[in-house]
């Protein structure tokens, strides 16, 4: 950490942002926008491609910065967009569920939950596919949402 910044405070291209609170949808937009200018090569342009297509997508998705990164949520968590020195990476947070017809998840394919799609230098977006999957992955929250939560109930063991 930087000196000078707090445990709890950290300074983004001119936004104090707090990081025990919620972040505004505004201002989350808006850090969303500073991490883009920070990125001058290709990889600011590819996060402002993504973040266009899953605006696309779905007009109702929400922008939020969480863990230092760009998330997209409608009834739950969509897909996060980070980047690395080598590639853009796509999170889906429930990757594993969705049919991925196109096959363009190609990371984090060997865990339970999440898939990822790796967008490197000089690679073209399928975007027709990855609005897709955006929609299905919008669905399944939705869908998930929507069903009654099981109440548990607690047992008394005969004696």
């Amino acid at each position: 950490m930087p000196p000078g910044a707090s445990a709890a405070r950290l300074q983004f291209k001119n936004l104090e942002l707090d990081v025990k609170k919620p972040v505004e949808p505004e201002s989350a937009s808006a850090l969303i926008d500073a991490r883009i200018q920070e990125l001058a090569d290709w990889r600011g342009k590819m996060l402002a491609k993504v973040r266009a297509i899953v605006q696309k997508a779905d007009p109702d998705i929400v922008e939020e910065w969480k863990w230092g990164i760009p998330v997209w949520s409608h009834s739950g968590i969509v897909c996060t967009g980070e980047t690395y020195k080598s590639a853009v990476k796509m999170t889906f947070a429930k990757g594993a569920a969705l049919k991925d017809r196109s096959g363009l998840f190609n990371s984090s394919l060997g865990g339970g939950v999440r898939r990822a799609i790796d967008i490197h230098e000089g690679e073209k977006i399928d975007e027709a596919a990855l609005k897709e999957l955006i929609r299905a992955a919008v669905a399944l929250n939705v869908h998930l949402k929507s069903r009654p939560k099981l109440r548990r109930t607690s047992r008394k063991r005969a004696s």
